[in-house]
């Protein structure tokens, strides 16, 4: 990746960086916040992807967009970023958390073809229920769900926190889900630690990140309170630990704007577009938190751009 020394031209333009960028959601939020005049760094970790998607942005007539690879598992890909940020533009206004997985897989006997066949006439909700029965989670996708999720948006954000708290407005961003709502646990105590902010900590939801894992291969789900009883378990719990981060930074740095956000069920490739609305409208819910006037709210769960419980 080239590096520069000197000042970009553009940067007295706000500085977003949006992770998973190349296509789906991500790639919308790159086009809605180029064309609000913010200067966007697309990160995928497929640098042809990548790298397509933002030929695709110049050609629409948005050229304030740039691409640099990034794992966001992988804490030197993290720190290159950083520098890269740091040596080009000198600051950071905004990041968009968004990169994310499933952490399960259709099953084995469906194709695209039959999906699309056996979903013709049936609403949103039909959609989901039929893909949810229609998928398999196995230990292997839940470790990478929770090291994608949870993980990555902490590597991401921990890196990057020491340019955006340079910026006059700070924003993070964490796109989560209404999977990660406190409701789908099935123990209380799990439900009143990961709800009590005030001694909620990230070195405990590392630990209970291992917890879930363990518990996870040793089928101990139910009885350790964990979601158990429905689809998508790592899933869940990826959203609900990142939400839990969302919660612990914007208490410790009150000076950044620091949400989660649930851009509702959307129609992307990790559903097999049987979502409900659109990426464009999902990611204008991301946009619209992110580009809040100053002074509004942090540390909130917004359902779409609505305020929402944690639980």
């Amino acid at each position: 990746m080239e590096r520069s020394t000197c000042p970009d031209p553009s940067s007295d333009k706000r500085v977003a960086v949006v992770t998973g960028g190349n296509k789906g959601i991500g790639l919308e939020v790159c086009r809605q916040l180029a064309s609000r005049g913010v200067m966007v760094i697309l990160t995928a970790r497929d640098e042809r992807k990548g790298s397509k998607a933002v030929g695709m942005l110049h050609g629409s007539g948005l050229p304030n967009v740039q691409f640099h690879r990034l794992d966001v598992s992988d804490p030197t890909d993290t720190a290159r970023l950083a520098e890269f940020i740091r040596e080009k533009f000198g600051r950071l206004d905004i990041l968009i958390n968004n990169a994310g997985v499933i952490g399960a897989s259709a099953s084995a006997e469906i194709d695209t073809t039959s999906i699309k066949e056996e979903l013709v006439g049936k609403n949103a909700m039909e959609r989901l229920h039929w893909l949810l029965q229609h998928s398999t989670e196995s230990y292997e996708e839940a470790r990478e769900c929770l090291k994608i999720n949870y993980f990555g948006t902490k590597y991401v954000t921990e890196a990057l926190l020491p340019i955006l708290l340079s910026s006059s407005d700070g924003r993070l961003i964490n796109v989560s889900s209404n999977y990660g709502l406190l409701q789908y646990f099935s123990g209380e105590d799990l439900k009143q630690e990961l709800n009590d902010i005030d001694n909620l900590t990230v070195e405990r939801l590392d630990e209970m990140s291992e917890l879930f894992l363990k518990d996870y291969k040793n089928g101990q789900l139910k009885s350790h309170g964990w979601p158990a009883d429905s689809e998508y378990l790592a899933y869940k719990v990826s959203k609900a630990l990142t939400n839990g981060y969302t919660r612990i930074l914007a208490k410790a740095l009150p000076k950044l704007h620091i949400n989660s956000v649930h851009p509702g069920y959307c129609k992307t490739d990790i559903n097999f577009d049987t979502g409900e609305y659109t990426a464009e409208d999902g990611a204008s819910c991301i946009v619209s938190v992110a580009l809040l006037p100053e002074g509004g709210p942090t540390g909130v769960f917004f359902f779409r751009t609505e305020e929402a419980p944690f639980v």
